[in-house]
């Protein structure tokens, strides 16, 4: 379990090596880290080096803390994630948020690449994260409740900001760029789902599927950080096509969608 003491060893780590205060902070999902090559006097930190922080195992995560200014405005930038399959406890999973608040973010620009539940979007698309359901059946937040942090029981009643949304579907208009909006399901994977799986989660209302972002999404909102989740569509979910899926493939078109997708995150940055 994650103290504390923890987070704030791996703040002060952080601290003595930058001289500004992040105002935003990106977590950056499979394949999209390049909009981090776009900040000016960029400083990059590798996980492995930040006290209590884990290395991501998977491909298209690189594990680097990257900072500096995007638009004018100072950015904390997480080059890849770890996830709830690779053994990490939620804690643990969730910390770099943690410390990007306590650093002075205060607000969360958390993307991924996930599959498409909703016939209508197509792969390579974006969407809007406008609410989620954890089908994990656990929480970031069970546990001692830290209060420095935030309360017992948070309100969850808008998780995904209004605001941030609303300026997101503004600025994609200026690009002339769809953008979808919908909701985000939270899969623990590394399996994909099956077929029957995928009937049930559309089935209860969500529009995209994946294995990251909910936790972290949580643990912002507890405390206290403005919300925006965006997700690249990478596939259709599995049974929609009569195709196998793999994670080649969610490189592949995440690495397609990067330019849009970093113009897209610029302007927010510069917009909020």
């Amino acid at each position: 379990m994650i103290s504390y003491q923890d987070m704030l060893e791996a703040k002060e780590y952080i601290e003595l090596r930058i001289k500004n205060k992040p105002k935003i902070g990106v977590i950056l999902g499979s394949g999209l880290g390049n909009l981090a090559n776009q900040m000016k006097n960029l400083i990059e930190i590798p996980f492995s080096d930040i006290p209590h922080f884990k290395q991501p195992k998977a491909l298209g995560h690189s594990g680097i803390l990257a900072l500096g200014e995007l638009n004018g405005v100072y950015v904390a930038a997480l080059k890849g994630r770890y996830h709830y399959y690779e053994g990490h406890t939620l804690s643990e999973l969730t910390l770099p948020v943690r410390v990007l608040r306590l650093l002075g973010a205060e607000i969360l620009i958390v993307t991924n690449s996930c599959g498409a539940v909703n016939t209508s979007f197509k792969p390579g698309e974006l969407m809007i994260i406008r609410d989620h359901l954890n089908l994990t059946g656990n929480n970031p937040l069970i546990g001692d409740n830290i209060d420095e942090l935030g309360p017992r029981f948070p309100d969850a009643s808008e998780i995904y900001t209004k605001r941030l949304r609303d300026i997101a579907h503004d600025k994609a208009k200026e690009l002339d760029l769809k953008l979808n909006e919908g909701v985000y399901a939270w899969w623990t994977g590394p399996s994909y789902e099956t077929p029957a799986e995928i009937k049930m989660i559309r089935t209860l209302g969500a529009d995209a599927v994946g294995m990251s972002t909910v936790p972290e999404s949580l643990v912002a909102s507890h405390m206290g950080m403005e919300v925006l989740g965006i997700s690249c569509l990478t596939n259709m979910a599995s049974g929609i096509l009569d195709q196998k899926l793999s994670h080649q493939e969610v490189l592949d078109v995440a690495s397609k969608a990067n330019e849009s997708f970093s113009k897209l995150i610029t302007k927010i940055i510069k917009e909020v």
